[in-house]
């Protein structure tokens, strides 16, 4: 089987990736993860039961954790989906999104070089290191145009800043050291496993609880929807049928203001459990979801709009999204619905105790 070392593997895009890989059959998965607030074992528990799956606590800026876990389990891919995502929190506190995002990706980049320099034949030939990374790093854009792969990069916040950072080093180990990367550049995803700080999962949970729904500015900025397990599908090719050092943006064709995205939450949830029937609404008085909906402040330094040109993997690689707004969305908020424990364990801290440690060994 194929080993894959999946970092990040806990988080919200990583554990779909994992779960992916788990039905594919194909793939011995070495999920690394550093376990913060966002990574989290809850989110692998399907993945757990797979016979060829193994867990490791560790922090991809820790180089000699990373090095055992590379020289035990010896990958023909390297996945890097650990990173710090939410701009909110890198306005407060950049200081752990260029540690992880930038200087985690720094080294990983180097244990590869060092690993694939000793690698021969059809091993050396295969092994890939591939980036994930998102849009923002391209900046914002006006009332028009999307982001190609060509596309000068402009980050306005300190996360996408560090992720415009790692792509260039990504980049940059290829040139000089000519080791085989691939980046992916995606827009918003959402779906099934997403920590609820993120608008889709927040506004659904906040909707059912009854609590504010709170909305940036006017609500006019613009993002391009992708569903995870579209977006996972289109890395799982990259690695499989891309070209090495290459670019793929991976986008949902799917624009949205963020107040439509709000409304349409709403709508859906009259649907499928309706405020008349909820007691948390009802408790307060409020008569339908869409008046649970607050104006607030604006994000200092809110780009406009995102919005991707995919037509590179799709001409390249055959990638198409499954998933359009509608049935993705539909999906999500029935998802939340039903795994509503798995919302209270995430936001409790019981996955975030030491007693798990660096333990490195194969599920048996």
């Amino acid at each position: 089987m194929k080993t894959v070392i999946v970092t990040g593997g806990a988080g919200f895009i990583g554990s779909n990736f994992a779960r992916l890989l788990s039905q594919e059959k194909e793939y011995r998965i070495v999920v690394v993860d550093k376990l913060t607030y966002a990574g989290n074992l809850a989110n692998l528990k399907e993945v757990e039961q797979d016979s060829s799956f193994v867990f490791v606590r560790a922090d991809i800026c820790d180089v000699q954790a990373m090095q055992i876990i590379i020289d035990e389990y010896q990958p023909a891919w390297l996945v890097n989906f650990a990173a710090e995502t939410h701009v909110d929190r890198s306005i407060d506190g950049p200081k752990d999104f260029i540690e992880t995002n930038f200087v985690g990706v720094y080294v990983l980049l180097e244990l590869a070089r060092e690993y694939h320099a000793k690698l021969e034949g059809d091993a050396k030939a295969a092994f890939r290191f591939l980036q994930v990374s998102t849009d923002e790093v391209y900046g914002s854009l006006g009332e028009t145009g999307l982001f190609e792969e060509t596309t000068a990069y402009d980050p306005n916040s300190p996360y996408s800043a560090t992720k415009a950072g790692a792509d260039h080093l990504v980049q940059a180990y290829k040139a000089t050291f000519g080791l085989p990367v691939l980046i992916t550049n995606c827009s918003n995803n959402y779906g099934p496993y997403q920590f609820p700080e993120k608008l889709i999962p927040l506004m659904i949970l906040n909707a059912v609880e009854g609590k504010e729904l709170p909305i940036y500015g006017d609500g006019s900025n613009v993002r391009d929807w992708l569903y995870v397990e579209d977006h996972c599908k289109g890395i799982l090719l990259a690695l499989k049928k891309g070209r090495v050092g290459q670019k793929y943006n991976i986008g949902g064709r799917n624009e949205r203001k963020n107040f439509e995205i709000v409304d349409r939450i709403c709508e859906y949830l009259e649907e499928f459990r309706p405020a008349a029937q909820n007691e948390a609404l009802k408790s307060k008085g409020v008569a339908a979801y869409k008046d649970l909906k607050k104006f607030v402040a604006d994000r200092p330094g809110h780009d406009q709009r995102y919005a991707i040109d995919a037509d590179k993997i799709e001409r390249e690689l055959g990638w198409k999204p499954e998933h359009n707004f509608e049935t993705g969305i539909k999906c999500t908020i029935q998802w939340y619905l039903e795994n509503s424990k798995w919302a209270e364990e995430v936001q409790s801290g019981a996955y975030q105790r030491e007693r798990l440690g660096l333990n490195i060994k194969e599920k048996k």
